[in-house]
């Protein structure tokens, strides 16, 4: 795991994720599973694709999750 990807959901986060807070992470993860950083131009196109995908279903992951038996969403 990357360590610079933290933690999204509550109580880890006093309110909901911010869109820039989720983007954050996803392009982590795409850099760390990639290996690059910045890809080439060659790449970029899916590069960028992978982090709007991932940054949708950690969007819908985190307004799933139930915290303490609410759901994430709720829990603010």
């Amino acid at each position: 795991m990357c360590r610079s990807i933290k933690t999204l959901r509550p109580p880890a986060l006093p309110e909901e994720a911010t869109g820039a807070e989720i983007r954050a992470a996803a392009l982590q993860y795409v850099r760390k599973v990639s290996g690059f950083r910045a890809p080439a131009v060659h790449n970029r196109e899916v590069f960028d694709r992978a982090v709007d995908v991932i940054a949708e279903a950690t969007a819908e992951l985190l307004a799933g999750l139930e915290v303490r038996g609410q759901t994430a969403r709720q829990a603010g």
